[in-house]
């Protein structure tokens, strides 16, 4: 899931505004993305030995979804995760959906088109927020589609914050369609050139990011009490990132923005008037 800097930071892990009892669950199915997300990421090893990693760790995950015992190579993650697959009766689909995310990031590097990269993020990001209403008790149809437009906007803005560490490794997030609607070359983008193409190639995406998290906002209206509050302050932090981009002139393929204290009071601000 695009980076491993970023090690799945829009998660809310078991942060103070989570209900305690859900604290443990939340932290487990972290820790699971977050391992999976360093085998397709972290070390040198080559996408042949990360596929037959990720393919292993698959193998746990099917064994925990049925109270088998798993492989003693990621113990710490699936003895804290399968008793609260058990306990929660988390569906194992959305778990794997994040497993072939990270499979696919290992062989593909390039998007065709928006349709594409939010297939990406159906895999990649929204099955974090699905688990998250599930362990809240939250079916609804118009909140589980809330919550993957807010996920999928906070992944493709965590894109457009990246780009310059992304593009590094080889990995250009950015739909094909959208470079040649702005008359971006593949060249341009790899050899970071800030110039009024690029910038307006990122200011369009940072907008479509926008539009999307818009469409999923009134989700936190849906959910009660702490629970809402935190996801109130994941919302504004995604726009907040977004509007940091537009505050560097849409140059993140030089500049990685960051949020600082500042922003922190800016978000919670805001998430107070949603």
């Amino acid at each position: 899931m695009t980076s491993g800097v970023n090690h799945y930071e829009n998660f809310p892990v078991a942060s103070f505004l989570c209900p305690p009892a859900l604290r443990p669950a939340v932290a487990a199915i972290y820790w699971f993305a977050r391992t999976g997300d360093d085998l397709a990421d972290e070390g040198d090893a080559p996408p042949p030995t990360r596929l037959a990693d990720l393919a292993a760790y698959r193998v746990d995950l099917m064994a925990c979804a049925v109270g088998k015992p798993t492989s003693v190579r990621w113990a710490a993650v699936f003895n804290r995760l399968q008793p609260i697959m058990a306990q929660f009766e988390l569906p194992v689909g959305l778990l794997d959906d994040l497993l072939s995310a990270f499979e696919q990031d290992v062989v593909k590097t390039r998007y065709a088109d928006s349709t594409e990269l939010l297939d990406y993020c159906r895999r990649s990001a929204n099955p974090v927020g699905r688990l998250l209403l599930h362990l809240y008790g939250i079916k609804d149809a118009t909140c589980l589609a809330q919550s993957d437009w807010i996920c999928s906007a906070l992944q493709l803005i965590n894109f457009w914050q990246d780009l310059s560490i992304d593009i590094p490794r080889g990995r250009i997030y950015l739909p094909a369609t959208n470079w040649l609607a702005q008359g971006v070359t593949e060249s341009e983008l790899l050899s970071l050139d800030v110039n009024v193409a690029t910038t307006k190639l990122v200011q369009a995406n940072v907008a479509w990011a926008q539009s999307l998290m818009r469409e999923g906002s009134p989700l936190v209206k849906s959910i009660p009490g702490r629970a809402g509050w935190e996801l109130r302050l994941v919302v504004q932090g995604g726009l907040r990132i977004a509007e940091k981009i537009e505050q560097l002139g849409f140059t993140t393929l030089k500049t990685r923005p960051k949020l600082k204290s500042w922003d922190i009071a800016v978000m919670a601000w805001r998430a107070i008037w949603m």
